[in-house]
């Protein structure tokens, strides 16, 4: 029993861009689709394909990016901020820039999951899920 889907997604991605894998398969849940699909939108990821079979909620399949030149990985960190024993909460305008801008902050509010620039647009807060760079 996992008690923080979120962070085994995340960690499962995070391993598999460290060890060099091509691409990683996590089982599906409505808001690792959504995550998956902003890391795709913000150029992250290279391509990435929800799948039925196997488990009951299906998998996510997600092509990771790296570098043409020096074969390293787009994503270089990926990090949860909210976690369940202590959440993070944050208005519209307390939404953490990322690296100044470079990274991008993943926040989850009450109009769905989006961007940190996303939800400054917006105008609405909510809870950050993680930032990644």
């Amino acid at each position: 029993m996992n008690t923080d889907p979120i962070a085994d997604f995340l960690t499962r991605v995070r391993n598999a861009s460290l060890a060099g894998h091509r691409v990683v398969e996590v089982p599906a849940s409505n808001i690792k689709k959504e995550i998956t699909k902003i890391l795709f939108d913000q150029g992250f990821v290279l391509s990435y394909k929800f799948e039925e079979g196997k488990n009951p909620q299906g998998t996510i399949k997600i092509a990771l990016k790296y570098d043409k030149v020096t074969k390293e990985p787009v994503i270089r960190r990926i990090e949860r901020i909210s976690k369940p024993g202590l959440r993070k909460y944050v208005g519209s305008s307390d939404v953490p820039r990322v690296l100044n801008g470079l990274g991008i902050a993943i926040v989850s509010t009450s109009s769905g999951v989006m961007t940190g620039k996303q939800a400054k647009a917006q105008n609405v807060g909510g809870e950050v899920l993680c930032r990644v760079y």
